[in-house]
């Protein structure tokens, strides 16, 4: 039995063979599809796929809006379930299989399968994420301003000189008796800084937090 990602071709890459009858394995519960699974149950794992796949899409393509890198997260995750499936001892299988597809979901950018489309989706939620949960804005909050205390003094200054004081790049360049263009390459690295630290720590409330957030 090949399974493909719901409305593709796209193949996954193990085959399930064992011949099963749907109707008697649609009344189970996670619980018990869970305990024929560690039994090494195809029709379990079958019935679980069956079950998850479209959630779990769904899920994975909110973030990162590519639908193969997003059908890949779902693949790893199902791969994963049936190679392990021994080894692992789940609670609660729904919160188990999107927790794995957050994992996998973060390797697949820091990997780079994603492209510019996930940044731009990134500062479009940001807002919501932090208006969510405000514990999360404090620790954001707190990681910024760590940001800007570990930039080198002079970027540090000119920062803050932009950012607080409100200051044009001419008037601060006057104010230091330095050139635009000196002030315009010192805020372009602390900017880089920022960005990147930012970025980081973003991904990781996105991964986390998203998959509520992005219906």
């Amino acid at each position: 039995m090949q399974f493909s990602a719901p409305g593709t071709t796209r193949k996954v890459n193990f085959v399930l063979t064992f011949g099963y009858n749907v109707q008697n394995y649609l009344i189970h519960t996670d619980d018990q599809l869970l305990q024929l699974l560690y039994q090494s149950d195809e029709a379990a794992f079958a019935e679980i796929y069956n079950r998850y796949w479209k959630p779990l899409y769904t899920s994975a393509h909110n973030i990162l809006q590519l639908r193969d890198a997003a059908q890949d997260v779902v693949q790893e995750v199902f791969i994963s379930l049936w190679k392990r499936r021994q080894e692992i001892k789940v609670d609660i299988l729904q919160s188990y299989l999107h927790q794995a597809v957050r994992f996998q979901v973060f390797k697949a950018i820091r990997a780079e399968k994603t492209d510019q489309l996930f940044f731009n989706r990134l500062s479009q939620i940001s807002k919501d994420i932090l208006f969510e949960d405000p514990v999360l804005f404090k620790e954001l909050e707190s990681i910024y301003k760590q940001l800007i205390q570990s930039l080198p003094p002079d970027e540090q200054e000119i920062f803050l000189l932009h950012r607080d004081g409100g200051l044009t790049y001419k008037q601060i360049a006057e104010q230091k008796n330095i050139s635009v263009k000196t002030v315009e390459k010192k805020m372009s690295r602390a900017l880089k800084e920022i960005r990147f630290g930012m970025d980081d720590a973003m991904m990781v409330a996105v991964v986390t937090s998203a998959s509520i957030l992005l219906k």
